[in-house]
């Protein structure tokens, strides 16, 4: 199973202020946590939504719509992100309760989220093969 835990963001990370020495070194240990255990597949901060892009789809069938940030509300925007898999969802939740706060002031909030996966979503064999092969390439273009 793998679940995503989505740091949000706060007015600190949203004005662009870095993690101080002390967080980057207590993230830094977490994540060596994650990888002796097996356990890690991603882990990234994202830049302010000041230099992000959103695009939306307003009307069905009609052209995307593109807009620069920034973008309000801090507390709906994401600041950074770890994948990890795991066996069951509690042992998700107990990985992600190790996570240092990740903004250093108690501001932190950390949602957890669990990532579909492609039976989850079709029976169709033809579409699951499909995916599978996908997903092999990825790894091939990775090696």
């Amino acid at each position: 199973m793998r679940f995503m835990m989505i740091v949000k963001a706060t007015t600190d990370s949203e004005a662009g202020a870095l993690p101080s020495k002390e967080l980057m070194e207590a993230m830094q240990k977490y994540n060596e946590e994650l990888v002796k255990a097996g356990v890690l597949l991603a882990a990234d901060g994202l830049q302010p939504s000041s230099t992000g892009i959103r695009i939306s789809y307003p009307e069905p069938g009609g052209k995307p719509k593109v807009i620069d940030g920034p973008f309000t509300e801090a507390k709906e925007i994401i600041a950074g992100y770890t994948l990890i898999e795991v066996k069951s969802r509690e042992e998700a939740i107990e990985w992600a309760l190790r996570m240092p706060d990740p903004h250093g002031y108690g501001q932190g909030e950390i949602e957890l989220r669990q990532v579909f996966e492609a039976e989850d979503l079709t029976d169709n064999p033809e579409l699951l093969e499909k995916e599978a092969a996908l997903r092999k390439r990825v790894e091939e273009q990775k090696a």
